[in-house]
């Protein structure tokens, strides 16, 4: 039987994190198993909202494709490709402007959450207001059955169908209805400060940097603020430091961590520097991997030339179906 065809596609913002390891990769080595698997780098979803400054979007999309790769993702097993080099992307995003009522856009959940918490950036660009229509183009455009999402993007999603049905209804059962699917929920990482691990909070782990680097963090984390000394017990429900070593460790070893702070048996610097340990012995054979890749050069470069040689069959297919059935076919 074939399989069917899964999509997802993620901006070109910086380095992976840990959080991006437990949150993301892991669900693409999954899934790229048991479906035909499209991974795009969205370039020009990274330009809706940093438009005034773009000089780092090519180097970040070299080193997502080497994470991606050296992490599992297989350019043999998936399609893995840059947005940009399919243009049509474009194209389509303006076909589907044309039948998308702009109350529809406007009600978007995130659209107004962003316009009003990210107060650095400006947003109030047209880019940023179609990039919904830029997403139902992503999709569609390679005939997608399935995308993806957790519970708070199931929205962005229905707003694609409801484009595609009104899109259909008016020229023809041209493109397909993305089903979602929900994704295998992604531990929660907390980063070096107890907060959600983010590259906006500075509080990031990298899933690249070297061991050193990833020493120097771990030494620097904060534990249970109530346990002021060694002597007194810890909470670890509370801990970053053992939320972390839960997720990468031996079961029965954390478990004993967990034991001994509860009872102030342990204190944090040892546990610290155990962490470091188990954590860059964690990592090692993808830093090492991923070294090799960085090796090679132009490697990424190749993956995604390859990768939107992949997927141009499909894209020009459904393409000329579009343009036939909205009368812009070359032949008239």
């Amino acid at each position: 039987m074939t399989k069917k065809r899964v999509l997802t596609g993620y901006r070109p913002t910086g380095r992976l994190t840990l959080g991006h390891w437990f949150g993301n990769l892991m669900n693409m080595r999954e899934l790229q198993e048991q479906f035909e698997a499209y991974y795009f780098v969205a370039d020009w979803h990274a330009l809706t909202s940093d438009w005034q400054d773009t000089h780092a979007i090519r180097q970040y999309t070299e080193e997502m494709v080497l994470d991606w790769v050296a992490a599992g993702i297989d350019p043999a097993k998936s399609t893995i490709y840059r947005q940009s080099d399919v243009p049509e992307v474009a194209e389509l995003t303006m076909y589907l402007s044309m039948v998308t009522p702009m109350p529809w856009l406007e009600r978007v959940p995130s659209y107004k959450e962003q316009r009003e918490q990210i107060s650095e950036k400006d947003l109030g660009n047209v880019g940023f207001f179609l990039y919904p229509l830029l997403q139902a183009a992503d999709i569609t455009i390679v005939r997608g059955d399935v995308v993806p999402v957790g519970e708070d993007q199931l929205p962005h999603l229905e707003l694609t169908r409801e484009i595609v049905r009104r899109f259909n209804n008016q020229y023809g059962e041209l493109l397909p209805e993305p089903a979602s699917l929900i994704a295998r929920e992604g531990a929660r990482v907390p980063g070096t400060d107890g907060r959600k691990m983010s590259k906006s909070y500075g509080n990031a782990i990298y899933l690249s940097e070297s061991e050193d680097e990833t020493a120097a963090k771990v030494m620097g984390m904060v534990t249970d603020p109530a346990r002021k000394l060694k002597t007194d017990p810890g909470n670890p429900d509370i801990c970053p430091l053992q939320q972390i070593h839960k997720l990468i460790g031996d079961g029965s070893e954390t478990a004993e961590w967990d034991r001994c702070c509860r009872v102030a048996e342990c204190g944090c610097v040892a546990h610290k520097r155990k962490l470091v340990e188990d954590l860059n012995a964690y990592l090692r054979d993808f830093r090492a991997r991923r070294a090799e890749l960085a090796g090679e050069p132009g490697y990424a470069w190749e993956v995604l030339a390859d990768g939107a040689a992949k997927v141009r069959p499909a894209v020009e297919e459904l393409m000329a179906d579009v343009r036939r059935a909205m009368h812009v076919d070359a032949e008239g």
